[in-house]
């Protein structure tokens, strides 16, 4: 599996969001290299978790859209005539 990366605006905004967690849920300061290394543990450890339930989230919404399309070509059959 390819491994998941985020583009350096993101994984910066990423990091601030997690300091601001320590700061605001646990009373805890917590630095950058400290928060970029929190985030690497769970994008890889945990990361691909929410990957695949991404991508049976997307599965099923695709062949809930393939049964609808199916069903709308059936309504546009006509009846062949004898």
């Amino acid at each position: 599996m390819k491994k998941i990366t985020f583009p350096k605006e993101e994984k910066a905004a990423i990091v601030g969001r997690i300091q601001q967690y320590f700061s605001d849920e646990l009373d805890q300061t917590i630095g950058t290299l400290p928060a970029e290394f929190l985030l690497d543990f769970f994008t890889t450890e945990i990361g691909p978790n929410f990957y695949n339930q991404g991508l049976r989230d997307a599965h099923a919404a695709l062949l809930t859209k393939m049964e609808d399309f199916g069903e709308a070509i059936y309504l546009l059959e006509r009846d062949a005539k004898k």
